[in-house]
């Protein structure tokens, strides 16, 4: 069995396991909730990670925390349990605040690591230069923001942009299928979406809305993705949307939405997400490395690990990796301690994760 299909066990195993509300996993990380929508997983700092053959040992030792996205959560999770297993003196948390939650506490210098599923913001760069916290900005991974409905709705198969911008604007009163598209029936309609200090929330208001944070408020809202997952299963007149590794970890109880954003009905799928076709909703991962933590040889030899392994990681966990020149900037970035963030140019959201990373050591 290769370490694709393993990790691939392993995260669905945890899903399953998460989803019971078992709050310790035996699979060398244990996961608790913390409160809200906050959970953490965590490397065990005795040697408790489980051992494979031919996995080597270290005396390296220490902690590192970890916060922000549940999108990024499983990717992050999935490394940080592959290296306790060669540094099993290194306690790793990883814990689940929602990407503005994570960089609340990365600014403060209370994180090593901040995992996010947009770019970090301005007001989020001035916080953390006010608290002397620099940070380097690293790519991990695609994503394409997945619409979805129950299993048993068989007739939203496809929507368009406008269609989702009708339903999700702020101000917006449609609270019946019917008043989506004639033709659909004459059901309730109820919404599910990520919370406000979620990335999720940030990316999808912004690409199909107009404007980063423009929702209506009147829906379920969270920055655990897993309560939604439960939440739209459960309710046949639902409609919500989140990461595409959750949908893939949850298929046998949802159904996927196609977008229409002019060119026709697309499905995200690692070919469309990558080449950008599954437009608006297809976005890229990060995490950021704090300024306060990154010369701490712990800390360096995660980041060295993390991203020798995201490619194989990454898709493990129903993600879509990077080009390789892409990781191969963004190993630069970090070797050279490159600081600050490639978006702070106007024009750069329209430009590709090559085109912005090549352009910096």
């Amino acid at each position: 069995m290769t370490l694709e299909n393993v990790l691939q066990t392993k995260f669905k195993l945890k899903k399953l396991w998460v989803l019971a509300g078992l709050s310790t996993l035996t699979l060398g990380a244990a996961l608790s909730g913390c409160g809200g929508d906050t959970q953490t997983s965590e490397t065990p700092a005795e040697g408790g990670g489980a051992k494979t053959e031919g996995a080597s040992t270290s005396n390296l030792s220490g902690s590192i925390k970890v916060d922000g996205s549940s999108t990024v959560f499983p990717i992050t999770e999935a490394i940080a349990e592959e290296f306790g297993k060669l540094h099993p003196n290194v306690k790793v948390t990883v814990g689940v605040s929602g990407t503005g939650g994570g960089f609340k506490k990365f600014a403060a210098g209370d994180t090593a690591i901040s995992d996010a599923s947009r770019p970090i913001k301005d007001k989020e760069v001035a916080a953390a230069k006010a608290n002397g916290t620099g940070f380097i900005e690293l790519p991990i991974a695609y994503d394409g923001l997945s619409v979805i409905v129950s299993k048993k709705n068989t007739f939203a198969k496809c929507l368009t942009t406008e269609e989702l911008k009708k339903i999700w604007d702020k101000g917006s009163k449609v609270n019946n299928w019917s008043q989506v598209r004639q033709g659909f029936p004459n059901q309730p309609l109820k919404l599910y979406g990520a919370g406000t200090d979620s990335g999720t929330f940030d990316y999808f208001t912004d690409e199909i809305n107009g404007e980063e944070g423009r929702s209506r408020s009147d829906y379920t809202a969270s920055e655990d993705d897993n309560t939604l997952v439960q939440g739209v299963s459960k309710d046949a007149n639902s409609l919500g949307y989140f990461g595409f590794a959750y949908y893939e970890e949850n298929a046998d109880k949802l159904n996927l939405v196609q977008v229409d954003s002019g060119g026709g009905c697309v499905e995200p799928t690692e070919e469309t997400i990558n080449t950008g076709k599954y437009a608006p909703l297809s976005r890229p991962l990060f995490i950021y490395v704090s300024s306060k933590h990154m010369e701490k040889p712990e800390v360096r030899e995660f980041i060295t690990f993390y991203l020798d392994n995201a490619p194989e990681m990454v898709k493990s966990v129903g993600y879509v990796p990077l080009p390789d020149s892409v990781y191969a900037a963004a190993k630069t970035r970090f070797e050279a301690k490159t600081m600050g963030t490639v978006y702070a140019a106007k024009d750069a959201k329209k430009k590709t994760l090559e085109q912005l990373y090549a352009a910096t050591p």
